[in-house]
């Protein structure tokens, strides 16, 4: 393990704020495989989300043409201006604010934005991600159905990118430890692996089943009308012609979904 990381936090004065997730790598190997498989070319714009530190901002920096970095903690954007000022630091909530074009994003993502960040990232133009999450939350990511991972994350991944997780990371591997191991994930933009009719309402249907996910099709579809219908009615309309209504929401491939989504196009009139 690197103590550098631990010397200029001492240097700083800064203590890591539970609030921001903030665990910092620590481990340069760890650092090293993870940009390796990021697979930067020389003309790539990367974007790193939470630097701190800049552990990964450094090695980086050595490989692409240019790297962006957004940091919403304000005591490491000074040390990361002073110390990498060939990367342009963004003080601000990576939520929050406009991002600019990339080609590659490469980062150890605090830990309590991941989901919509994650989402965020899957409607951007990109060519590859690379990201550091927790391991539970990387199994949901590439869960099947019927098992218990699977999710509204495991669907919205599948029909948007290519996902793969490329190894586990201890959590002695970072300061301080967070309570689970972590795990490098890779990302791919790639066209839905099915018919999609209508992307923002196979999105809304997937939301409204797996709020409740033991449920069965037609019982979620009535609990979540007022994002897929016009009415209670309206939906009632359609029931009968929504394939899977009586099999429950976890059981459902994301394609069985995509036929659900188009049965109820009609509800919203």
């Amino acid at each position: 393990m690197d103590d550098a990381p631990r010397r200029v936090l001492d240097r700083l004065g800064i203590r890591p704020k539970k609030r921001l997730g903030q665990h910092f790598l620590v481990d340069s190997r760890v650092a090293m495989r993870h940009v390796g498989h990021a697979a930067i070319r020389s003309s790539d714009t990367v974007l790193e989300i939470g630097p701190g530190l800049g552990v990964l901002t450094r090695l980086l920096a050595e490989r692409a043409r240019h790297v962006v970095a957004i940091e919403a903690d304000r005591r490491f954007v000074a040390f990361l201006r002073d110390s990498l000022p060939e990367v342009e630091v963004i003080e601000g909530d990576a939520l929050a604010i406009e991002w600019p074009r990339f080609d590659v994003m490469a980062s150890n993502l605090p830990y309590q934005i991941s989901s919509p960040l994650t989402f965020r990232l899957l409607d951007e133009p990109f060519r590859l991600a690379v990201l550091m999450y927790q391991w539970e939350f990387a199994r949901r990511m590439i869960a099947q159905p019927a098992t218990a991972d699977y999710s509204r994350l495991s669907v919205g991944v599948y029909r948007r990118a290519a996902c793969e997780i490329l190894e586990r990371v201890p959590r002695n591997a970072f300061h301080p430890q967070p309570r689970v191991d972590s795990a490098l994930v890779r990302l791919g933009p790639r066209p839905p692996p099915f018919p999609i009719a209508d992307p923002d309402r196979y999105d809304a249907v997937v939301d409204a089943l797996f709020r409740h996910r033991r449920k069965t099709v037609e019982n979620g579809l009535r609990l979540g009308w007022p994002s897929l219908a016009r009415s209670p009615d309206a939906l009632e309309a359609v029931l009968p012609t929504v394939p899977f209504r009586t099999r429950r929401v976890e059981e459902l491939s994301p394609q069985e979904i995509g036929r659900i989504a188009d049965a109820v196009r009609m509800a919203k009139g």
